[in-house]
């Protein structure tokens, strides 16, 4: 199976110049999974609910889900990508997994970061996996990394693949993620986003170095900090159901669970 980041600079606002870029560049490009970043149709900073309101979309049938299918079809591939989804009067930051048929799997970003909590709603779908053709993927997005209960929850469910749109501005991540897939023994993708976005008083400079990782924590691709780009590489997503570190330890095998209830 060949696995993608799309490494790309979003323009608050621009929505139709943003879905149009990551368009062309997977145009450019064969993989079965492309993961886009966290937000990539709306850019990441609001200053007000007008704005939230205006860039949100509903899931599954807004315009940027229908784009993603059409896009899916075309290709032949899977697609996960962010976006702010608008659901009953509040707001989310969420992910969706598309594929030809459309939205086959949403997710609510469950750990807001900063100031996501003046605009979003903490997420209440949990974290759930999705089978497709006997690859089961999941989707964290974000600052879910720092939470080693975000991956391990897919991972306990099942997950080969975590697909980790990501608008990172702390420096941590990229390092962490190599131990939660090495934990978990799965692979993961994390699409970053590049660029500085300013909007009010607020200055963000994004990190890039998206990455793709295997079920050791080894860097397979991982783009630079400042270019736009999409990192492909082939992997055997079924490696991450063995769960052996040596003859006689497993990852899940050997926990024990009685052991780590430090309660709520």
């Amino acid at each position: 199976m060949r696995i993608a980041y799309v490494q790309m600079n979003c323009e608050f606002g621009k929505v139709k110049n943003n879905t149009g870029k990551a368009v062309n560049l997977l145009h450019t490009h064969d993989a079965d999974l492309f993961v886009l970043p966290e937000l990539f149709t709306s850019g990441y900073i609001f200053t007000n609910f007008t704005e939230l309101l205006n860039l949100s979309e509903e899931i599954p049938d807004g315009p940027t889900c229908k784009l993603l299918t059409e896009l899916c079809s075309e290709k032949n591939c899977l697609i996960v990508a962010g976006i702010p989804e608008t659901y009953e009067g509040n707001y989310y930051n969420s992910a969706v997994l598309v594929g030809s048929q459309g939205v086959l799997l949403q997710y609510r970003k469950t750990h807001l970061f900063c100031d996501e909590k003046k605009w979003f709603k903490p997420g209440d779908t949990g974290f759930n996996v999705k089978e497709i053709n006997g690859v089961r993927f999941g989707i964290m997005i974000c600052f879910d990394w720092i939470f080693p209960e975000s991956a391990r929850t897919l991972a306990l469910k099942g997950a080969d693949i975590i697909c980790h749109p990501a608008n990172l501005v702390l420096p941590y991540c990229q390092k962490a993620m190599i131990t939660r897939s090495l934990e978990n023994g799965i692979f993961s993708i994390t699409a970053n986003r590049i660029g500085t976005e300013k909007r009010g008083s607020m200055e963000l400079t994004f990190t890039g170095a998206s990455q793709i990782l295997d079920i050791k924590g080894n860097v397979l691709h991982q783009a630079g900090v400042i270019e736009e780009g999409v990192g492909i590489v082939e992997v055997n997503p079924l490696q991450a159901r063995n769960k052996d570190v040596t003859t006689h330890n497993n990852l899940m095998g050997d926990r024990r669970t009685e052991w780590y209830n430090l309660g709520t």
